[in-house]
């Protein structure tokens, strides 16, 4: 019992004298791995803030153009079984359902609103545009648009039918609207051989989501205004948009809809569901390729940082071939000296870990707070670089990186256990 106690007083002995050494030759500015340590440091520091940004900018543009694409048409669209596949309302959906006004057969669903939309032109006295008047009623949830608001007020619908409208700054520009401005809309009628329909609109607001494929296309107002023009009554819409709490489980919540959205007794009234990830399909396979670079960006610079590691190990290990062999004369086996290796490196990979960090969630803060870095919209859907700071993702990432280094770097230390003792002191 003294003995294995005596033995491992030795051992932690030689792994405080063996520390000790080792820190006064970092502080060393003359000694060979000083410039190699620092590297590694600086290696791991900025691994450690490319994967930080390339996370946080991924997974920050995905939310961001999700958000957009959901504020514009719910997450999960139910319409009727027409094969209309264009953005018109053509047949009516009565509002009177049993997943109306509340969806209570489907957990996890925020909201449902009924909607209507319908191709016109806007004519003013210089220029016109094409455009997609989208109807909403007083369900309709505002807060999806309302940070995309740049001037003006959300036009009211919940009250007597007015003229107001949301207009995007696209429009407004190409157009030369500006708000309270009134413009002439002319909607073609079922009958193609009768006169287009005419509607005065005012413009309540502008808004500027970035994505120019709404801009260009969208204006807002009272869906009365299509009721009226469509000659439907009432209780009657063009589709309705659901929202749903978790966008990862938007295939399975559209299956659910679906399914529960049915007339069993009647065949002829089947309601169409479409998810957003379906009818934008395009867009959502872009962004599933940000999933694989981020994934080749954080393996690159692990890959890196490891490697900057393993250098300064052996560095370390090399220069100290001398000690090495003492130590062991004196009695340490080869793990407890590799072991002190290890804590050594560890104790480097956490400087460059917080120097990493500290960096890394510095920029991130500060493209959140001032967004100095801007994208194109007609390419990225966004005008800033949206960023998304998430301290758990920050976590394991560092985790991961020092995990991944000390693994590997047992490698390398294994040279400790091929250095002969008698060689060692003899070596210069």
């Amino acid at each position: 019992m003294y003995l294995c106690f005596e033995s491992n007083r030795t051992n932690l002995n030689l792994e405080y004298f063996i520390a000790k050494r080792l820190t006064a030759s970092k502080q060393n500015k003359s000694s060979i791995s000083a410039p190699i340590i620092n590297i590694a440091i600086a290696a791991i520091a900025i691994g450690m803030i490319m994967m930080i940004i390339s996370v946080a900018t991924g997974i920050g543009l995905q939310q961001k153009i999700r958000e957009k694409v959901a504020a514009f048409n719910g997450h999960i669209i139910v319409s009727n079984f027409d094969g209309n596949q264009s953005e018109v309302s053509r047949d009516p959906i009565s509002i009177n359902q049993d997943f109306y006004p509340k969806f209570k057969s489907v957990s996890g669903i925020s909201h449902i609103q009924a909607v209507a939309t319908k191709a016109g032109i806007i004519r003013t006295e210089s220029d016109f545009e094409a455009v997609i008047y989208k109807g909403v009623g007083k369900d309709y949830d505002w807060n999806n648009l309302k940070e995309y608001l740049v001037e003006g007020k959300l036009p009211d619908v919940s009250k007597n039918l007015n003229a107001q409208v949301l207009i995007s700054k696209y429009i407004s520009e190409r157009l030369h609207l500006k708000v309270g401005d009134k413009f002439n809309t002319f909607f073609m009628k079922d009958d193609n051989n009768k006169l287009p329909n005419r509607r005065y609109f005012e413009v309540a607001g502008i808004y500027n989501s970035g994505f120019q494929e709404f801009d260009a296309t969208y204006i807002i107002g009272d869906i009365r205004h299509i009721q009226r023009i469509n000659k439907w009554k009432p209780d009657q819409v063009g589709s309705f948009e659901i929202f749903i709490d978790d966008f990862n489980q938007i295939e399975q919540k559209g299956n659910e809809v679906y399914n529960n959205t049915q007339n069993k007794q009647d065949a002829s009234k089947t309601l169409d569901t479409q998810t957003i990830a379906e009818k934008y399909f395009y867009i959502f396979e872009w962004l599933q390729l940000f999933d694989f670079n981020i994934i080749v960006i954080l393996v690159i610079m692990i890959i890196v940082a490891t490697i900057n590691m393993i250098v300064a190990l052996l560095v370390l290990i090399l220069e100290r071939t001398q000690m090495i062999g003492i130590l062991k004369a004196l009695g340490a086996n080869n793990w407890t000296v590799r072991k002190i290796f290890l804590f050594n490196a560890f104790h480097l990979i956490i400087r460059g870990l917080i120097w990493g960090n500290i960096i890394g969630i510095g920029l991130i803060i500060i493209q959140q707070q001032f967004g100095i870095i801007k994208l194109n919209p007609e390419s990225y859907y966004v005008n800033v670089a949206p960023v998304y700071l998430d301290w758990m993702y920050i976590l394991l990432l560092n985790l991961g990186t020092a995990i991944v280094a000390l693994i590997v770097l047992l490698i390398p230390s294994y040279i400790v256990t091929k250095i002969s003792p008698v060689k060692a002191i003899r070596f210069e």
